[in-house]
């Protein structure tokens, strides 16, 4: 492992050329993992999951990242409860299974139980100035937000409501307050978080690896995608054509339209854009037809889907009628798990109101040549003759995360 000071961090992060890729170091080196971890996804809001997927009182499930992990449980008052899963008598881990359903929280190791919301219950055989008040199980922060459960490791985490603010309206277009998981998959890819992030952010290899995103995707949107928001290097006058027919139709319909993404530098790395579908296509599906009923704020389906990026680790990708999440979790410096929920209206039926096989085929494709993708990029990475190569006009927004990367990085040294 490579032993930084300050000052040769800053040198590393000064010798980074621009409109390259970074250094091989970045994407390998153990340290700089840690550095990545506490810098970033430990001090952000995360998305982890959906209300749905623990229905119950006392059903649960663990997020787990680096040392860290997380018991995630609806409470008696049907509160949603975030834990360290850290037992405050000896630091054993309390919940050993990934979910399920527990009244009551014991540890295996001594039997110190804790109830739902984290109160101590029961420790044994304790001197009498033990105060069990003040050994309740840690804490961590948790926010529901539409329906979405965003979790934030940080002892000072920011202000939630400034986090969400300027992605809010696209959020709440889609009602997923009021909708369910219909299907969840994750995708371990040997991988880098960073190099796994750049890949979902371009679609320069869009047309040679996703036949099925192309199908559902405009032409000239891809072409144009990743090139970032105040470029024209990559450019389409008839893309942005349709966009502005399809958005005063679409604002007729007193559908949201629209785009956000960070002006200035900040600590949030924040997007969110409302566009249309490939012509003719109501959903992101075979066909092109709808997969599920209609849900959100919608009078009636209007072509177009929501692309929202609250925070790097997460994306929202949201038709009319589904949502498709996705959650990047780094578990370790050349490993990331790609984690997908698809979610519906709460009250649709399998089979009945919605096709789950139609529902998921692109993403679940595009997902998959994506590990591909990824893992023989990291491969090629770890080779003693890479060197950073040139990013294409197709790809500056790369090029603007990796210097809010950097800048990030720089601002905690």
């Amino acid at each position: 492992m490579t032993t930084f000071t300050s000052q040769n961090l800053k040198e590393l992060i000064k010798n980074q050329k621009t409109g390259y890729t970074l250094d091989q170091i970045f994407y390998n080196d153990p340290k700089i993992y840690e550095i990545d971890l506490n810098t970033f996804f430990f001090n952000h809001w995360i998305f982890i999951g959906h209300i749905s997927r623990i229905p119950n009182i006392g059903d649960y499930f663990l997020f787990e990242t680096g040392n860290e992990s997380i018991i995630v449980i609806r409470g008696k008052d049907d509160e949603i409860y975030a834990h360290h899963n850290v037992c405050r008598h000896r630091g054993s881990r309390v919940c050993l299974e990934k979910e399920g359903n527990k009244k009551l929280l014991v540890c295996p190791y001594h039997a110190w139980s804790y109830n739902i919301d984290g109160t101590i219950k029961s420790a044994r055989l304790m001197p009498d100035e033990f105060k069990p008040e003040e050994w309740s199980l840690n804490k961590c922060n948790l926010k529901v937000f539409e329906g979405l459960i965003f979790i934030n490791f940080s002892d000072q985490p920011d202000d939630f409501d400034e986090f969400i603010e300027p992605t809010r309206p696209f959020i709440e277009l889609h009602d997923l307050n009021n909708a369910k998981i219909a299907h969840r998959a994750i995708y371990p890819t040997f991988g880098n978080w960073k190099l796994t992030l750049d890949n979902f952010h371009e679609c320069y290899h869009c047309q040679p690896s996703h036949p099925e995103y192309c199908s559902v995707h405009d032409a000239q949107y891809i072409l144009s995608f990743g090139a970032g928001s105040q470029s024209s290097a990559v450019e389409s006058q008839e893309f942005n054509e349709r966009l502005k027919k399809w958005n005063e139709q679409v604002k007729k319909l007193g559908h949201l339209t629209g785009v956000y993404y960070e002006e200035k530098f900040s600590k949030f790395s924040r997007s969110a854009e409302r566009t249309p579908l490939s012509d003719g296509k109501l959903s992101e599906t075979k066909d092109g037809k709808p997969a599920a009923p209609i849900m959100g704020k919608f009078n009636e389906r209007d072509g177009g889907y929501t692309s929202v990026g609250p925070s790097p680790f997460n994306s929202l990708l949201m038709c009319n009628d589904f949502a498709t999440t996705f959650t990047f979790i780094p578990k370790g410096p050349l490993h990331t798990d790609v984690e997908l929920m698809w979610l519906v209206h709460k009250d649709a039926i399998e089979g009945k109101d919605y096709n789950l096989e139609n529902m998921i085929w692109m993403w679940d494709k595009t997902t998959i040549a994506d590990k591909k993708i990824i893992e023989d990029n990291q491969k090629g990475v770890l080779s003693k003759k890479y060197q950073p190569g040139p990013l294409s006009d197709m790809e500056k927004s790369l090029e603007s995360f990796k210097n809010w990367y950097l800048k990030r990085l720089l601002q905690e040294i």
